[in-house]
């Protein structure tokens, strides 16, 4: 890439950011990266170490190592905020110590390959003087927001925009807005730093299949590295997608019994508590009372919104459940539409299969990619509540929409067909 030399046989470093979302396409990119004749490595935390690797098939194609990660050994998911001490206090020092031991006398190591999220990994590979090309889940649109933010809390109202042709933003649709007044200040320190650390990379890989803006954005922020996109990569995989969750497979066993295009898939993610328990309870009794057939991903933690009785009585029309195959699940015929709370792995594969999208996002980049759904592309419809009247407005504009499903099938034509089948030789550069 541009002036790092990549030797056929060299090890490639991968630190994702602990999370479902960013580790699926750190090991799909892995898998790229091995098909070129690399050997990748991918390092994450002990908590969610024997998870990835013992879902991984089939066994042995990417190398995995854990670190320590200073993290409580019991049963409850750590939460972003030690997730965040724990990459910035005890996990450096450990992974600066098995590069070193990875890359031995040779020099074995190419390059680490850092997910924008773990930013603490770039320092350590400045430390070890090993190139770290930075891997970004979507386009570079998280907006650097300082100049209308003071510790997190917005100093103006109104839209926000950036760039030419970029959707209008409000200050509400910042990533970091979430939470008490001492949590969003903690975000917004979080994403600051992130920004930062990433301002003076030489390369960005970009998990992403459209290049409108990105340049333009880049030399705004005064930053012009070599930018790389590898989207789609769901398109390469050639195992399954690890999973931190166990997959319930009787949902595509459901599915098939279904008419076409008649279900509503429902999930919200695999890492923020997704809608709090009245919400749950509202949209749970408004697909009640509408009778359409849905599965709906909702763990047991977060059940404790669902009314009493509630899964014995829709069980003929809908199916909860844990953890879904979800790309499987997207692909299925019987799948109409997707609500979804715009993460960016949901979004591609939502694309890639052609699904149109009801928009409710709960955190993080999902506000900017939801304007992207509705504004920019207009393959979907945001809903701002779960009562019976809003989803069932929602689901009619959606489906009844002929010319969303024109733009959702030349998406992947104009977009994710022609660059993922490019993917490679841009890895390769």
């Amino acid at each position: 890439m541009g002036n790092m030399k990549l030797v056929k046989g060299s090890k490639i470093i991968l630190v994702p950011y602990p999370a479902q979302g960013h580790v699926n396409p750190m090991v799909k990119l892995a898998l790229a990266l091995l098909k070129l004749g690399f050997e990748p490595v991918m390092i994450t935390p002990e908590f969610i170490y024997h998870s990835i690797t013992s879902s991984m098939d089939p066994k042995g194609k990417i190398m995995c190592m854990a670190i320590t990660d200073g993290l409580k050994k019991d049963n409850v998911p750590p939460d972003f905020f030690a997730i965040e001490k724990a990459m910035e206090t005890n996990m450096p020092n450990h992974l600066e110590t098995l590069v070193h031991k990875i890359d031995g006398e040779d020099g074995a190591v190419a390059c680490i390959i850092v997910d924008l999220l773990a930013s603490s990994a770039i320092e350590v590979a400045r430390r070890c003087r090993i190139p770290s090309p930075d891997f970004g889940l979507h386009d570079y649109h998280i907006p650097d927001d300082r100049r209308h933010t003071r510790h997190g809390s917005p100093q103006r109202p109104g839209p926000i925009c950036f760039l030419p042709n970029q959707p209008l933003l409000s200050t509400d649709d910042l990533p970091w807005l979430i939470g008490t007044p001492a949590a969003r200040k903690a975000r917004f320190k979080f994403w600051t730093r992130t920004l930062n650390r990433s301002r003076n990379l030489r390369w960005i890989l970009m998990n992403s299949f459209s290049e409108e803006n990105l340049y333009d954005q880049l030399s705004i922020t005064g930053n012009k590295p070599l930018v790389f996109l590898v989207g789609a990569l769901s398109r390469h995989a050639i195992i399954k997608n690890p999973s931190i969750w166990k997959e319930d497979m009787s949902s595509l066993q459901w599915l098939d019994k279904q008419k076409p295009k008649s279900v509503v898939y429902i999930s919200f993610g695999s890492w923020v508590r997704p809608i709090g328990e009245a919400k749950v309870r509202c949209l749970a009794l408004s697909l009640e009372a509408m009778g359409q057939p849905f599965i709906w991903v909702l763990g047991p933690a977060w059940r404790e919104g669902l009314p009493g009785g509630y899964l014995e009585r829709v069980s003929k029309k809908g199916k909860v459940v844990s953890w879904a195959p979800q790309m499987e699940v997207l692909q299925h015929q019987a799948v109409g539409c997707y609500l979804t709370h715009c993460g960016w792995n949901s979004t591609m594969e939502a694309i890639q299969c052609q699904k149109r999208l009801l928009c409710h996002p709960v955190a993080g980049d999902q506000f900017v990619n939801c304007a992207y759904i509705v504004e920019k592309w207009k393959i979907g419809v945001k809903i701002n509540g779960f009562a019976q009247k809003d989803v069932e407005e929602g689901l009619q504009k959606v489906m009844d929409d002929n010319e969303m499903n024109r733009r959702c099938v030349s998406m992947i034509w104009d977009g994710m067909e022609v660059n993922g089948e490019v993917m490679e030789c841009k890895i390769a550069v």
